[in-house]
């Protein structure tokens, strides 16, 4: 798979959704922990490579409440395509779910979903953000052929 082209990778802070700066490419090299020791920010990430995947943007954040680093998108997709999307996060998730929701939104024709990292295989607290992001590439492929795969 190809390295993932990035359009924007900004860090925000989670109360405001205030863009507290642009990162560079340097910054993708800062272990995924930067977000533990950074709690109320969050990175946001742009990349022409999510278009493929349905996915507009992505948000990468370590929940307040249980210390794990989750990942937030919104996913367009229909209604009926909901269990393939579910049976597929659940098994890269290991069927470690906590943290896990998905929901349609009728309005937007959009899956929101909210996904730990923690429990997907080469997950790792000390990988740079650019293999995160990578590891999350792999996990969008995947979830795209298996709604077209329709199971």
């Amino acid at each position: 798979m190809n390295p993932l082209t990035i359009d924007a990778l900004e860090i925000c802070l989670k109360e405001t959704e205030e863009t507290l700066r642009s990162a560079d490419s340097t910054f993708l090299k800062e272990p995924i922990s930067y977000l533990k020791s950074h709690l109320p920010e969050f990175l946001y990430v742009e990349s022409p490579d999510f278009d493929d995947y349905k996915v507009d943007s992505l948000v990468i954040e370590v929940d307040d409440i249980f210390g794990t680093y989750m990942v937030l998108f919104g996913l367009q997709g229909k209604k009926k395509e909901g269990d393939a999307i579910r049976s597929y996060i659940e098994s890269i998730l290991q069927q470690q779910l906590i943290g896990f929701s998905i929901s349609f939104s009728d309005n937007e024709g959009l899956w929101e979903v909210n996904m730990p990292l923690d429990p997907i295989e080469g997950f790792e607290e000390s990988m740079p953000i650019e293999q995160v992001l990578q590891l999350l590439h792999q996990a969008l492929d995947g979830l795209r052929n298996q709604m077209k795969a329709g199971k």
